[in-house]
């Protein structure tokens, strides 16, 4: 066998396997050189870095499968990364496997506007869609803060939100179709044209399964028309509690709005100093933003009755805006506030957990109390009205342990999370973050079930191993790993 190969003499089997995947991408397709490497160490959670073997770099549906046969063939263990911008650890590399890269992959296949449907090849990034269709009155609407730079790929995979997820849910609820390449090398077919197709929903199965069961190659994805009439509101307070309040009282009201996010006064200080947009009171303990659309008539109803609701709570001024620069600079500064965290801390580390909203106003006390208990500062920026929240742990990896402080206080705000009736993500998914939480959340039989699902797809623990799931890992993947760890040492370039 192959492997028996491999074990005896790595370097060549190595070469070998390079010049098969220089043969199906090219060589400029195939990435060695250690230095070149270190650009594919981590993804946007720079805690943990790992170099791979190698990089390839497909740009069809026929590159990708081929590479995954030839791994598939040689028992290498393989990591499907897109844009690196992810918040997990899901694209971390292996030491011994092949970091198969979609960022060439990014053409638009099909614009459908009659059925209100683009197929995109998963390295286009998410802004690009609505680019694509803007112009005849559509968008696409799931919009992570990072959509000017993650990719529709790596937002199937993680199944990501955004702003609008409140009312328009997140990816899952947009994507109509996948082109799947399998561990085997296969490539099927699931969903289709249309929202509902016959048969079991493998398309919602794939949708944050983390590139465990496969790698998407072409996503049809569903586009909305843009509404009559949008309006945002900002509302500031002297309290996170009144702000969450009224998250409350809106929802209570029978409105739902496209979006509702809290910023603390934390990050509304670090927003202005950063993009500068003038528009959030540096004195303000906590904003929320609002936004309504719709039909012209009920937008108009909807702003007036969420301003009481906020008068009512206390909000000490309200702002709106209806045409879209405004709104536009309204958004900015909720939708630059990660990367405005980098300029008042050497290092952060974003937490994704979600909430019954009723819950609010309890958990971000204990998230303060927390914050005390272990001496770092976290700014609270949050998807409220859906409750899912991102605390940024501040912190100086420069000094010893803190990292491994930081994670633990991370975990902690996941395990308050659970406790109160919530999940351990909502958009950022698992990963190796927060897969040893996952006890915390499912009992020994939904784990089982949902191993004896990945198996059924990815039978030799190949794909994305060590992902998602607790230790200890499924025996084939910890076999894998054993034998990958008898040819670990060898100098292959």
């Amino acid at each position: 066998m192959l492997l028996r190969n491999l074990l005896n003499s790595p370097q060549a089997q190595w070469r070998s396997i390079i010049g098969r995947l220089e043969s199906v991408v090219g060589k400029d397709g195939v990435v060695r050189r250690k230095d070149e490497l270190l650009t594919y160490e981590c993804d946007g959670i720079t805690g943990y870095r790992q170099r791979p073997a190698l990089v390839v770099l497909p740009r069809t549906t026929e590159q990708v499968a081929a590479i995954v046969k030839i791994c598939h063939e040689n028992e290498i263990p393989w990591v499907a990364r897109g844009a690196g911008t992810g918040l997990s650890g899901g694209a971390l590399p292996l030491e011994n496997g092949v970091l198969i890269v979609t960022a060439r992959m990014k053409q638009i296949l099909e614009v459908d506007l009659e059925n209100q449907r683009v197929i995109v090849q998963p390295g286009v990034i998410n802004n690009w869609v609505t680019q694509a269709v803007s112009g005849a009155g559509f968008y696409y609407a799931p919009d992570p803060s990072s959509q000017i730079i993650c990719s529709i790929g790596g937002n199937v995979a993680e199944n990501s939100g955004g702003v609008h997820c409140l009312k328009y849910g997140v990816t899952t609820n947009h994507v109509l179709g996948l082109k799947l390449v399998i561990p085997d090398g296969s490539t099927i077919d699931v969903g289709g044209p249309v929202q509902e197709m016959p048969g079991y929903d493998l398309t919602g199965l794939f949708v944050g399964s983390e590139g465990t069961l496969g790698i998407a190659t072409e996503i049809t994805l569903r586009i909305l028309k843009v509404p009559e009439s949008i309006c945002v509101l900002l509302a500031d307070f002297t309290s996170i509690e009144a702000a969450g309040q009224s998250v409350a009282d809106i929802i209570s009201a029978g409105i739902i709005p496209a979006g509702m996010e809290i910023m603390d006064n934390l990050s509304i200080n670090a927003v202005e100093d950063v993009v500068a947009t003038g528009c959030y009171p540096r004195d303000a303990d906590s904003i929320l933003l609002v936004e309504l659309d719709g039909l012209a008539v009920e937008v108009e109803a909807n702003k007036k009755r969420v301003a009481e609701i906020c008068t009512k709570n206390g909000a000490r001024s309200l702002t709106s805006a209806s045409d879209a620069e405004t709104r536009y600079k309204l958004w900015k500064g909720r939708k630059a506030a990660f990367a405005a965290a980098g300029k008042v801390s050497a290092n952060y580390f974003v937490q994704d957990g979600v909430i019954p909203r009723t819950q609010l106003v309890q958990v971000l006390q204990q998230i303060n109390r927390l914050s005390e208990q272990y001496g770092y500062r976290v700014a609270n920026v949050f998807h409220a009205g859906d409750g899912n929240l991102h605390p940024l742990i501040l912190y100086d990896n420069k000094i010893a342990g803190a990292w491994e402080e930081v994670e633990e206080l991370g975990g902690e705000i996941l395990k308050l999370c659970v406790k109160a009736g919530g999940s351990l993500s909502g958009e950022h998914g698992i990963g190796v973050d927060k897969n040893c939480y996952m006890p915390e959340m499912f009992n020994e039989v939904d784990l089982e079930t949902m191993q004896y699902i990945r198996s059924c797809f990815n039978p030799k623990g190949l794909a994305n191993p060590g992902k998602m799931f607790p230790t200890p890992r499924t025996c084939g993947e910890a076999a894998n790993a054993r034998k990958m760890e008898e040819f670990k040492e060898a100098e292959l370039f």
